[in-house]
């Protein structure tokens, strides 16, 4: 009954000790969940967007 208890305590202790010791990083500007939306977006645009044909050149 206790056990558990304790046991929640200790790994919360545990964790909060190794957050604090933890050197600190700096983040992306957008979370790379963000950045993999939006480059699939631009890919699809890409594929959706016709191609326009080239003209032949004249001399």
């Amino acid at each position: 009954m206790y056990g558990d208890y304790v046991h929640h305590v200790l790994h919360r202790l545990r964790a909060e000790q190794l957050r604090l010791d933890a050197p600190r990083r700096p983040r992306h500007t957008y979370p790379l969940r963000t950045r993999l939306g939006w480059r699939l977006v631009e890919v699809g645009l890409r594929l959706a967007t016709p191609r326009v044909p080239s003209l032949p050149q004249l001399e």
